[in-house]
């Protein structure tokens, strides 16, 4: 059985279970009020930098048996969207399957999927996410769906596969875009900037989150994981979008000159 193993484990989050464990439980809220969500964004940083951002919306949200996680292509290997369907993820807290019939309806409804995990093997932004979701599900199915560069037409394409994929799967399943915001700028102008991507996100309007990251220059990594998630969960029938927070690595750096900026947004 093929095993992806973890890569940025020891790195990005702790390598040993029990301290895993441990970083997860001050992370998550435990108590919060739970809603059932269609999609969320949430960052992919270093734990200590992003993940109780991750914490809050993951600790807000119904976790289902099935998750998609799309994530950006940081290092640009792979295929342009790579899914993978076969095996196990492996974290700390152990294995995570994959829904393979899940990722084969994905792959048949669109030509833009490739089957690969050569772009999975190293990339960090799908896989900080996994933790989350086994703390809070230990029994749930992951779809890893690792996306490099698309047009917003192939945005659309994408997302619509997707939400006719978990139309015909039948059961609920949550769309997780893992992204950053805007990286080394002042903890101010990342604010200001990430504001106008952010309200398009509210606004529920994936065309005008890709233009205007592109219009106004905004590094935020994952807005194409972003939109696509936005396309798929309006497919099935979203109708509001709530930030839930919004932080930046300064407020534990003590850096705020030259920050990275996190959000975190529930779709419903």
């Amino acid at each position: 059985m093929r095993q992806r193993r973890p890569a940025v484990a020891g790195a990005f989050y702790p390598g040993e279970r029990e301290k895993l464990r441990e970083m997860l439980n001050e992370m998550i809220d435990r108590g919060a009020a739970k809603s059932k969500a269609l999609g969320v964004i949430s960052p992919h940083a270093g734990y200590i930098y992003s993940g109780r951002a991750a914490g809050i919306i993951f600790g807000r949200v119904e976790i289902p048996e099935d998750v998609l996680v799309l994530g950006p292509n940081h290092r640009g290997a792979g295929a342009e969207v790579a899914i993978e369907s076969e095996g196990v993820w492996l974290t700390p807290l152990g294995e995570v399957k994959l829904n393979s019939e899940l990722a084969r309806l994905i792959a048949s409804g669109t030509g833009l999927v490739t089957e690969d995990e050569n772009a999975h093997r190293h990339e960090h932004s799908l896989e900080v996410q996994v933790p989350f979701l086994q703390y809070l599900r230990p029994d749930f199915k992951l779809v890893p769906i690792c996306i490099s560069r698309l047009s917003y037409p192939e945005c659309e394409e994408l997302g619509k596969a997707i939400a006719a994929a978990v139309r015909q799967w039948a059961k609920p399943a949550l769309i997780v875009a893992s992204s950053d915001m805007s990286h080394y700028l002042s903890a101010e102008l990342a604010k200001n900037k990430d504001k106008l991507a952010l309200d398009k996100v509210l606004e529920l309007d994936p065309k005008g989150l890709y233009n205007t990251v592109l219009e106004k220059d905004i590094s935020m990594c994952g807005f194409i994981p972003a939109a696509v998630m936005l396309v798929a969960a309006k497919e099935l029938g979203a109708r509001s979008a709530e930030m839930v927070d919004y932080r930046n690595s300064g407020e534990v750096s003590g850096d705020f000159s030259e920050v990275v900026a996190y959000a975190a947004v529930m779709v419903r």
